[in-house]
């Protein structure tokens, strides 16, 4: 701890220098998983705050910084048996990310949002005071901050909840045939009460999948392991529909015992499928399993995300989650087929969440009721215009069917708009009470100005559009960070092998 409280002393000194001279400031964590264009403010360097600084086995908690990512998180908690209950499907995303953002994965039907299994948050705010936020303890704070994108304050350590871990997710799928029985099947797996996790991928109008998940100790003897971190393992998604060609509606579900770290990172090689866009973008490889071997290195998700922000083309590629009721959720998943005609969709069921909150969230008669998110990542519009446009629409027909969408993403709604969908009354408040008013507002944080930050028209903008050159620069920019080694030997994999020896013994 004297190395943590060391930092934070010394960035609590550089808060307290900016809110002197009223200097607005964001956060720089080292890395990102945002898909908006970055700003040109002043920060404040936090990316020094990545240690797991404390396993408690007896309270099942972990003591973590919030630069610390996924991969790492589980690698510490496996030592001790355990496993954080949210843990985020690409490896690299941090804690502090997952806190401060909406983080909602295949567990969230049972634990809600990553944030909901945080216990306590050390936050700087804006003028330099140190506060712990809780549920027992600035409550409204911690409530604020927890989805905010980091506009109340400055999260510095968080104390997470743990469960035990098992060895195996025993994986079952069931075909669905419509868009409707898709949701229909995953709500009903949501409220079975024998899952772990529960997701579901939707390839088309008339072929999806319900994926349910079990932690257990316990593997047949005629059960292969299935894995999915090796460069020579299948993509989940595409082992996925090569399951469903041996599988009927009517037949027993088919099932895979994946190692618990596999499963929990099962999407990262291909980015669920957002890699396939890499292929096609170059057009010079064919998509086969050699090819995606070969350039395994630059498929996991921390050098896809590096490419993006490297080409700066994160317009023209539909990257949005987007949270809807139960009831209206297969009338959006038509939509999007018709005006965007982007395959597969990824289903994510969320559990019931109260407002006021930057989190997707609905009610009925006043009573807050589960979500269903929708992963939409795909190949849009080229054309500026055409590509706002088709993000506006989105966003109306979400707000029609009284959806919302997941803020770390594209977010087009004018400042009237946008406070029409979120409590400002509410967060104008707290920003009055925590000091923040010096801090760019979630809205200044997560609008996109497509003139400013596209440049059309410039001949910047214009060579950078060029094929192949945004792809290039992205490249450059992936092999820059020299991120492909983390996946070469993977963080967790002695962890693991220590786990599984104990489990032996």
């Amino acid at each position: 701890m004297s190395r943590h409280q060391a930092v934070l002393e010394s960035i609590v000194a550089t808060v307290r220098t900016l809110y002197r001279q009223k200097e607005p400031f964001r956060i720089f964590h080292g890395s990102t998983n945002s898909t908006r264009p970055g700003h040109h403010d002043k920060v404040v360097d936090i990316s020094s705050l990545r240690n797991v600084l404390h396993i408690d086995p007896a309270r099942k908690t972990a003591l973590v910084e919030p630069n610390v990512p996924m991969d790492k998180l589980v690698a510490a908690t496996l030592r001790h048996g355990l496993v954080p209950p949210v843990v985020m499907e690409f490896p690299g995303i941090t804690v502090g990310g997952g806190f401060s953002g909406s983080a909602g994965e295949s567990s969230s039907f049972r634990y809600g949002y990553f944030d909901q299994t945080v216990n306590w948050a050390e936050i700087i705010l804006a003028n330099g005071d140190v506060v712990r936020a809780s549920n027992a303890e600035n409550q409204e704070l911690f409530k604020g901050a927890a989805g905010g994108a980091g506009t109340l304050g400055i999260t510095t350590l968080l104390e997470l909840q743990l469960i035990p871990a098992k060895k195996y997710v025993r994986t079952t799928y069931r075909r669905t045939t419509s868009i409707q029985q898709a949701v229909d099947e995953i709500q009903a797996a949501t409220q079975a009460g024998q899952h772990d996790y529960v997701d579901g991928i939707v390839f088309s109008r008339d072929l999806g999948v319900i994926i349910t998940g079990t932690l257990t100790d316990d593997k047949p003897a005629s059960a292969t392991e299935q894995t999915f971190s090796r460069p020579w393992d299948p993509w989940y998604y595409l082992h996925v529909q090569e399951r469903l060609k041996q599988h009927s509606s009517d037949a027993p579900p088919l099932e895979d015992y994946i190692p618990l770290p596999d499963y929990l990172f099962r999407y990262d090689r291909g980015g669920f499928w957002v890699g396939l866009e890499a292929f096609r973008y170059f057009g010079m490889l064919p998509f086969t399993a050699l090819t995606r071997w070969f350039l395994n290195d630059f498929m996991h998700t921390r050098m896809l995300f590096r490419a993006l922000h490297g080409s700066r083309r994160s317009f023209g590629y539909m990257v949005q989650d987007l949270s809807l009721p139960y009831p209206t959720a297969a009338q959006f998943m038509h939509y999007a087929a018709s005006s965007l005609n982007i395959w597969p969709l990824w289903l994510c069921p969320l559990k019931e969440i109260s407002p006021p909150s930057f989190h997707p969230w609905t009610e009925r008669d006043g009573v807050p009721q589960p979500m269903l998110n929708i992963g939409l990542w795909g190949k849009a519009a080229d054309e500026l215009g055409a590509f706002v446009a088709q993000n506006r629409g989105l966003e109306t027909r979400l707000q029609e069917l009284g959806g919302r969408k997941v803020l770390y993403s594209h977010t087009y709604y004018t400042e009237s708009e946008f406070w029409r969908i979120y409590d400002r009354e509410w967060y104008d408040a707290l920003r009055r009470k925590f000091h923040a008013l010096t801090l760019p507002s979630i809205y200044e944080k997560v609008k996109v100005d497509a003139g400013q930050n596209g440049q059309a028209g410039s001949w910047a903008h214009w060579l950078r559009n060029l094929w192949p050159f945004a792809g290039l620069l992205g490249i450059v920019s992936a092999i820059r960070s020299r991120e492909y080694l983390l996946h070469r030997s993977p963080v967790w994999w002695g962890a693991w092998m220590e786990f599984c020896k104990g489990k032996r013994e």
